[in-house]
């Protein structure tokens, strides 16, 4: 992809954030492939708060039991929908000096989102059921008989 420089992002930084932003994705939104420069780009340039650092960040959006919230983050970045912010609603984050970037994470988000979003969603099934076998067994209740 083409990218522009900017005031303070040149072109080889928006591949490098795209190139970030791609493997995040295709890896299953590992925390590991969540890096600085990625989490950076979201919070100065994509409408996102910082959420005090990389990993809290990491942790509003994708760690276990925020299967909500990952949906919430994704829907912004889904080329079917209209790319509106997840914290503050608008579209003003795609246009301006990080339009290329931002408009080419759309692009690029689009053949993972709904695998991401099953993922999320099966992994927050398993830590539910999880945490009800173990509140279960607190009290020597057994689970019903159809319970997965």
């Amino acid at each position: 992809m083409e990218f522009t420089d900017s005031q303070y992002m040149t072109a080889r930084e928006k591949d490098l954030v795209l190139k970030a932003w791609v493997r995040f994705l295709a890896n299953g939104l590992r925390p590991q492939d969540f890096t600085k420069r990625l989490y950076h780009h979201l919070s100065q340039h994509c409408s996102f708060i910082a959420h005090y650092n990389c990993a809290g960040f990491y942790r509003v959006y994708f760690g276990p039991g925020q299967a909500e919230a990952t949906k919430r983050f994704l829907r912004q970045f889904d080329p079917a929908g209209d790319c509106r912010s997840a914290e503050y609603g608008g579209t003003w984050w795609l246009q301006g000096d990080y339009e290329d970037i931002n408009k080419a994470m759309c692009r690029t988000a689009g053949p993972y989102i709904e695998g991401v979003m099953d993922d999320a969603m099966t992994r927050q099934r398993q830590t539910d059921l999880a945490t009800a076998r173990r509140l279960l067994e607190k009290w020597g209740v057994s689970p019903p008989e159809d319970a997965v």
